[in-house]
Parts: C-alpha cells; structure tokens; sequence
C-alpha cells in the first residue's frame, strides 16, 4: 500500500492511496460527499486482489486540501482525477467508480477528458449531476432530513444531522459498527463549508451521459434513501451502453451492506471490457 499525493491543476494538493498488483487494471474508486477514501472498508482490500485499486481523497475531504472555494466548478472536480491518472501513468483502460457524489465527479471527467484513459464507468448508488431541477438528480428522504443540519458549524446539530442517515450506509439489519463509524467519523470531520458548498453548484451532465462510448455498470438499492433509485435509472436509460444491478430493499451503501457480491459485480463487469 502507498499513500500519494498530486497538485491538482488549480493548486490543490489531492491525496490517495493506492492497493493491489502494480500490472493490474486500475481502478479508481471516488466517494461520497463528506467520505474519504477510506469509506471503502473491506470491499477495496477484495478489490486489491485484482486490480490496482486507487482510492482518492477528494478535494475538500480526508487528507486532501480543502480550498476556500471552487466546489462549484466542474472543470476542478475533473482536473482532480486527471492529475491522478496522471500521476500513476494511467493513460489507458481503467475503471472509474463513484459512489454517491463521486458520480457527479467521475462524470465531471468524463465531460472535460473524454474516454480516453478510460474502459468502463461503474456508478454505485450515484448520480451524474446536481441542481434543482437537474433530471436524474432527485434527493432522497434521508438527505433531505439531513439538510440543513449537516452544514451547521455547531457540532451538535451536525451530529443530529448524520444521525438522519440512520443504516442507510451500511445496510438494513444490525448496526455494522466499525463500518458505520468510520464512516460517520469521516463524515464529521469534513469542513462544514466544504459540506455546504458540494450542494450549492449546478451541473446537468446528461450530455456526456449520452455520447458515453464506454461499457456502464449501474448498481443501486431499490430502497436507497439518500440518492433515489430513479437516479442511477436516469443513467442506465441515457447512457448507450449500460448494465444495471438493481438491489432489492437495499439502501445507499452496498459495499459496506455486502462487500462480497459488490464487489463480484464489478469483477464481472471488469472481464468483459476491452
């Protein structure tokens, strides 16, 4: 395992980490807004047994630095991934997967970069814009509870804002306790400036959706509170070329609820592409 860093094109230094066997297929894995890249738990060391798994720290979140402004800017979310790819001689055949928000990012690429250096896109319980009336980028029953308690600098509310995702990360059941507090520990740490000004910008990336000449893997929980299911729909029906996993009953995170089958699915996904 190594820990990097790369000055992104504005100046922002991103950390990542990078796992698995140096000739392997890249995989880049963007999380969550208010994640890190450590929110990956299990499912990135099974990961790691087949690809070369790097994981970002996005801008504003975990180690990475978190500038005063220019969240609303989708030219630096994309000049974030390229730096990385970048950095690590990626130039052809990876895997972009964002969870969450980290499909908002991944498209961000996408819309600057093209396909180049890319084989496959996988979106997990994501979404490939934000703004009000964006298609495809509804907000679920748990985020609207959240909001606006999550961007309060009072440690209080804040806390009692994430406390309105309840399990929605880690699944129905049984509180999976390590999981769910590295998780909600990432989540709390993040700037609440940083946490507000992910919300406050405006993209509709169906175009890039559209002229998509790469293989998409959707995988969403039907019962996903956080970013409605019709989200990862609005990409499958858009993109031209998608494969989709609709999960019965489950919720937002399904890496963590079961790492196992996730991560089958993308392996799967990862055989047939070029």
């Amino acid at each position: 395992m190594a820990i990097r860093e790369v000055v992104s094109a504005d100046g922002t230094t991103i950390v990542y980490r990078v796992t698995g066997p140096e000739g392997a297929r890249p995989l880049v894995l963007l999380h969550g807004w208010s994640g890190t890249l450590r929110c990956w738990g299990r499912a990135a060391d099974e990961l790691a047994e087949s690809f070369r798994v790097i994981a970002l720290d996005l801008r504003g979140h975990g180690y990475s630095d978190a500038p005063e402004s220019g969240y609303d800017d989708p030219k630096n979310w994309a000049a974030d991934v390229a730096a990385v790819l970048a950095a690590e001689d990626i130039t052809s055949g990876a895997i972009l997967l964002g969870w969450s928000y980290g499909g908002i990012v991944l498209t961000d690429y996408l819309a600057a970069y093209g396909t180049g250096a890319v084989a496959g896109v996988v979106y997990t319980g994501s979404q490939a814009g934000i703004g009000r009336g964006v298609p495809g980028a509804e907000t679920g029953p748990a985020m609207a509870k959240a909001i606006p308690d999550v961007f309060s600098e009072s440690a209080g509310y804040a806390n009692r804002g994430f406390a309105a995702f309840g399990n929605a990360n880690t699944g129905p059941g049984r509180d999976k306790g390590e999981d769910a507090q590295r998780l909600f520990g990432g989540s709390v740490a993040t700037r609440p400036r940083v946490r507000k000004a992910l919300f406050y910008r405006t993209v509709d990336n169906t175009e890039t959706l559209r002229t998509l000449d790469v293989p998409v893997l959707v995988m969403h929980g039907t019962a996903d509170p956080v970013v409605p299911v019709e989200n990862g729909r609005y990409i499958a029906d858009t993109v031209p070329a998608a494969q989709t996993s609709y999960w019965e009953d489950s919720l937002h995170g399904l890496f963590i609820e079961d790492p196992s089958r996730w991560v089958a699915e993308i392996t799967d996904f990862a055989a047939d592409l070029a």
